[in-house]
């Protein structure tokens, strides 16, 4: 039986959020809050952008890779949306926002701490339009694993970051839309 790739990112995330419920159950042992309430955030790159200006739209292989996206993040029940304030990132964020009738949210790709520390502290799913040197580096803010550095010609790594209160956050790699990159 063939698994369809909205089943495959239901099952990762209910895998994640299971393994990551394991840690202790008591966050504020661990100074922070108490809330039994999980943060999931879904990271990607923006989507292939039609050439290197400085702030270039989508080319239509990037239209057609949102399009994935939207199908593979169709029942995720997105609350926030948040990108950097570039042509690129914000046409492959707003679809999402906009079918899941969720907030768009610009952030500063240059004060990732503070973005992540944010990120924790809403409870929610979230979507996280960014680039191939920030999207690792947020990942790693959040306490994440970026399962190493994005290639500039890769834009089909979709991460899934599990933060439950008193637990280690837990990152799932998943792969959307035709492969590109190495």
């Amino acid at each position: 039986m063939k698994i369809g790739a909205r089943s495959r990112v239901r099952a990762a995330v209910a895998a994640t959020i299971a393994v990551a419920a394991l840690g202790p159950a008591s966050s504020e042992a661990h100074g922070q809050e108490a809330t039994d309430e999980a943060v999931v955030v879904y990271l990607a790159r923006h989507a292939e952008r039609a050439d290197d200006s400085r702030d270039p739209p989508l080319s239509p292989e990037g239209v057609a890779r949102v399009e994935a996206l939207l199908h593979v993040l169709a029942d995720a029940g997105l609350t926030q949306v948040h990108t950097t304030d570039l042509r690129r990132t914000r046409q492959t964020a707003d679809p999402l926002a906009k079918a899941h009738d969720a907030p768009l949210a610009v952030y500063d790709p240059f004060a990732l701490a503070a973005f992540a520390e944010l990120l924790k502290a809403t409870p929610g799913r979230h979507f996280v339009s960014g680039h191939s040197n920030t999207t690792p580096a947020l990942v790693r803010a959040l306490g994440g694993d970026p399962h190493g550095e994005i290639a500039e010609d890769e834009y089909d790594r979709l991460y899934v970051v599990v933060i439950v209160p008193g637990a280690e956050p837990v990152t799932t790699l998943l792969r959307f839309g035709l492969r590109s990159g190495p």
